[in-house]
Formats: structure tokens, C-alpha cells, sequence
């Protein structure tokens, strides 16, 4: 016999009467929201202007934009020795807000976690970052294009923002999951504040700190390439806009497409590296 793990919630309502329920509201809610969000897809579908659309012709010419792009990959307007400089000029815009974020992210993280900080510091702290890292990246870059004018330094400014953000919460809850009796044991010992956090914080958190550290390189090498054009920053990103968007060479945008996609292929390859290499580091004697 097969017993369900379906949870009943049983309520009392005002008249006496007893309402049994199965599930949990959060199912009931995920349900109703993928419904809703369908029948207002299918509402969006019969609600556009089709007239003049020949299906059989769009299919076609997408199957051979398709087709150009990614079987027939060239470059037309710029050689390889400018496509790599391009490039360097993306990982050098990802690099650099990526190093800078997560040396400041270190302290503020310091601050605001919860076992290393006083509690209204650390609730200020978490409050900012919330705030910084609730608007999109995209959204922090063009802040900084219009404040400082279009160019590289308004796309790290914008990263490295956000990038500041998403590493405090990141490196501040590693920093809470380390274990109270090591750090009370320290305290015992007459260990001051900054001698808890090098001999015991982050030895016990430095495979945590690499990981969200490269992972938030990753974020913010795709963000670079998108910025390339949106910021007037430079780099593989723009080769990309006007491959697409001035010069309309499916050849070229394939290109480009297969190296945004091998360089961030072998950035995941690093980032397990670096982990699996790293990770005896993690242990506390």
C-alpha cells in the first residue's frame, strides 16, 4: 500500500464547520501562476497582427539565416589579430570589475554577517546590498553612462556595482555557516576579532569565496559582452552589434557566437579546476 507525502491542513471557518484542504498554498499559488501566465501567453499569441506574415517563407529564410551563421562562420570586417584584442578587452572589463568587487565584498561581507557583526550593522549593510543588487546590472551600467559618458569605465563601474552586491550576500552567508565552536574556541584562546577571521573564517570558507568569485565572473564576462554595444564599451560584444545590427553578416555573427561560446566553455572548465585543486584548503586543524 502506497501512502502519499500530500499534506491536509485542516480549518475551521466561522460557522462551525470544518474545511479540509490537501496540498500546501505555495503549490496552490505556483499552480495558479503558471496558469494565468499561460493563458496570458496563448492571449498574447492570438493577438498579434499576422497580416502579411508568410509562414512558409519566414521559416525558410530563418533556416538559412540559421544555416549561415552557424555552418558557414567567417570573418568580414575585421581580422583575427582584432578579434583577440576585442576579446582580451571583454575578459579585461570582466576581470577587472570581478578582482575589484570581491576585495571590497571581503570586508562588507565581514560586516554583514550575522556572527562576526554587530546586529545593526550588519542588518545596514545587508539592507544596501539588497537595494544595489535588486536593480539589474544592465540597469547600474547606463546609470553610470549617463553620469560619467559612455565608455569602458561607466560598464565596470555598473559591474562592479552589482558584482560589490552579489559577492556581500554571497561571501556573508559562507561566513555564517562556519562552525560556532571553532570561532568560541579562539575566543577563548584571547584570539582578537581579525586573528578569528584569518585563522578561522577564511581557511574554512576559501573554497566557498573561489567559487561565487569566479561564478560572478562568469555573470560578468556575459554582462561585458552585452555592454560591448548598450555602453559603448567595447570589445567582442560590439563586433557582435555590428555584425548584427549595422552589417547584417550572419557569417560573422556565427563567428562570434562560437567564440563568446568556447571562451565561456573553458571559464566553467577553470572554475572546477580551481575548485577541485583548491578544496583540501577548506579543512581547519
Amino acid at each position: 500500500m502506497e501512502v502519499t507525502s500530500t499534506p491536509i491542513y485542516i480549518r475551521k471557518k466561522s460557522n462551525g464547520r470544518i474545511s479540509i484542504k490537501s496540498g500546501n498554498k505555495v503549490e496552490r499559488v505556483m499552480k495558479a501562476t503558471g496558469l494565468v501566465l499561460f493563458a496570458l501567453t496563448i492571449l498574447a499569441f492570438m493577438s498579434f497582427n499576422y497580416s502579411g506574415l508568410d509562414l512558409t517563407k519566414a521559416i525558410s529564410e530563418t533556416a538559412y539565416n540559421l544555416k549561415t551563421m552557424f555552418l558557414e562562420p567567417a570573418l568580414s570586417h575585421f581580422t583575427w589579430g582584432e578579434a583577440f584584442y576585442q576579446v582580451g578587452i571583454t575578459l579585461g572589463l570582466a576581470f577587472l570589475s570581478t578582482i575589484l568587487g570581491a576585495v571590497i565584498a571581503f570586508f562588507l561581507a565581514l560586516m554583514a554577517a550575522t556572527n562576526l557583526s554587530n546586529k545593526w550593522i550588519s542588518k545596514t549593510v545587508r539592507i544596501l546590498v539588497a537595494f544595489v543588487r535588486a536593480v539589474p546590472t544592465v540597469l547600474w551600467v547606463l546609470i553610470f553612462a549617463i553620469a560619467a559618458g559612455l565608455g569602458s569605465e561607466a560598464a565596470v563601474l555598473g559591474m562592479l556595482f552589482h558584482s560589490i552586491a552579489y559577492l556581500v550576500k554571497a561571501f556573508s552567508e559562507a561566513f555564517e555557516e562556519v562552525d560556532k565552536g571553532i570561532l568560541e574556541a579562539l575566543t577563548a584562546t584571547g584570539a582578537n576579532w581579525w586573528h578569528t577571521v584569518t585563522h578561522a573564517i577564511l581557511p574554512s570558507t576559501f573554497t566557498y569565496l573561489l567559487s561565487w568569485t569566479f561564478l560572478r565572473f562568469e555573470i560578468n564576462f556575459s554582462v561585458a559582452v552585452a555592454m560591448g554595444a548598450a555602453a559603448g564599451a567595447g570589445g567582442i560584444g560590439f563586433e557582435l552589434f555590428m555584425a548584427s545590427g549595422f552589417y547584417f553578416d550572419m557569417r560573422e555573427v556565427g563567428l562570434i557566437t562560437y567564440i563568446i561560446l568556447i571562451l565561456a566553455i573553458v571559464l566553467e572548465i577553470t572554475s572546477t579546476r580551481l575548485k577541485s585543486r583548491y578544496f583540501p584548503a577548506t579543512s581547519v586543524n
